[in-house]
């Protein structure tokens, strides 16, 4: 089934060549269903890039999901026009009066502040308290996951040696949870981060559970309350291009940074990456839908 989204939203084109089902307004509104009300907050710097990763995912599903962006107004991207943010996202101001299914909450490459430093923390503690009560389930990606895990449960993040970057293996526990159900045993997600939270301090809070692990990049799958929300410390959505995106824009900044880790073939940067994840992704962010958002939300709020 397909996503739902504007009939002019720039990635519409790029999904459809792709062969991926998106349907327009018109044809949505013709059918008598009950779609999926999802809400993005998109805090990623190059949004149409995070826009097109995420709905690349939520559309592998047998679900009807409408997708909503939103943004900070306390902070304006400067990597993306202002026609786009102003065409195809709301305020905050224009979504809080309602309930919705889902909600998704980014990463964003300000970790290395302390969360109250972030010029838009304010403005994202009022919308998590808010998405308490008006939300079905919260998913929350990479440093979305450490805001989250900080802000409603206390859980504090830490500097790294060194940037953690590349392609780790991970195992689940727990595989009778929802959340995990047709995961292999070991599996691998993209992680990107200079900062990281204790395992220790997440297993002493018994609101939280962690379901999937890396040996090397620490506790990857956390649940909280039940599946009210869910923390992703890395970036399962990331297309095959995205670390190799990233470790150029690093050497071009002279940041002089390691080669992500079991990304290119031999280690060589000069080799196109190897995919080893995006089934996984779909199927994290399909389990998220389908249990902890459609079997959960009212038929009407």
């Amino acid at each position: 089934m397909p996503i739902r989204i504007d009939d002019d939203l720039p990635v519409k084109k790029i999904l459809e060549d792709e062969n991926i089902f998106v349907m327009g307004m018109g044809r949505a509104h013709s059918q008598n269903i009950r779609p999926l009300d999802i809400l993005i907050l998109n805090l990623m710097p190059l949004k149409e890039d995070t826009e097109l990763q995420l709905m690349r995912s939520l559309s592998n599903t047998p679900l009807q999901v409408n997708i909503t962006l939103i943004r900070t107004m306390s902070y304006e991207s400067k990597n993306v026009p202002k026609g786009h943010l102003d065409r195809f996202y709301e305020s905050f101001e224009n979504v809080k009066n309602r309930k919705w299914d889902g909600f998704i909450i980014t990463g964003a490459p300000v970790e290395k502040l302390e969360f109250e430093e972030v010029e838009y923390w304010d403005e994202l503690r009022e919308i998590m308290d808010w998405s308490e009560k008006n939300v079905t389930s919260t998913i929350h990606i990479c440093w979305g996951a450490q805001a989250g895990l900080y802000y409603r449960y206390g859980v504090r993040k830490y500097d790294l040696p060194k940037k953690l970057s590349g392609i780790y293996e991970h195992h689940t526990f727990h595989k009778k949870t929802p959340l995990v159900r047709g995961f292999d045993d070991s599996f691998n997600a993209p992680h990107s981060r200079y900062t990281d939270v204790s395992k220790e301090d997440i297993l002493a809070n018994e609101h939280l559970e962690i379901v999937a692990e890396s040996d090397e990049a620490g506790p990857y799958l956390i649940i909280g309350d039940g599946g009210k929300n869910i923390f992703v410390t890395g970036h399962p959505e990331y297309d095959i291009m995205s670390l190799d995106q990233e470790y150029n824009r690093d050497i071009s900044r002279g940041i002089n940074p390691d080669i992500p880790v079991n990304y290119y073939p031999d280690d060589d940067p000069s080799k196109k990456p190897i995919k080893s994840w995006r089934c996984h992704a779909n199927t994290l962010y399909a389990n998220w839908l389908n249990y902890y958002v459609y079997q959960i939300t009212p038929y009407k709020w």
